[in-house]
């Protein structure tokens, strides 16, 4: 049997980028935004965000849980949901690719919605 070796090696192999967090997760502006757009007194129960890839990009999956209150929180709830689609985002080095609602719950002083979002990494 005939070895041969080509001399490659760890040093000259061609790396792509590191799959880690690059550019930070964008989860902190976009709760910025979403609390913007919510108007007060509105507060983030819950707030998680996780990477996430597909063949050709890279990016963070993203769910939320806002409360609404206050004495116009239904009128603030149907101006939130409204649009928000297509709504746009500012993040640095992210754009929003897809945001829904996915649960909600009115309850006698409040209502509180659940959305997922998933952030593209914008190069």
């Amino acid at each position: 049997m005939t070895r041969a070796h080509h001399g490659f090696g760890s040093s000259n192999l061609v790396r792509n980028k590191d799959i880690a967090d690059r550019r930070g997760d964008p989860l902190p502006q976009f709760l910025e935004q979403l609390l913007t757009r919510a108007g007060m007194p509105t507060t983030i129960e819950r707030a998680n965000s996780r990477p996430w890839a597909s063949a050709l990009f890279e990016g963070r999956r993203h769910v939320i849980r806002l409360r609404f209150a206050g004495g116009d929180y239904a009128a603030r709830v149907d101006n939130f949901v409204t649009g928000i689609e297509s709504a746009e985002w500012t993040l640095s080095g992210h754009f929003v690719a897809d945001i829904s609602i996915d649960d909600g719950l009115i309850e006698t002083d409040s209502v509180w919605l659940e959305l997922s979002a998933l952030t593209i990494e914008d190069w």
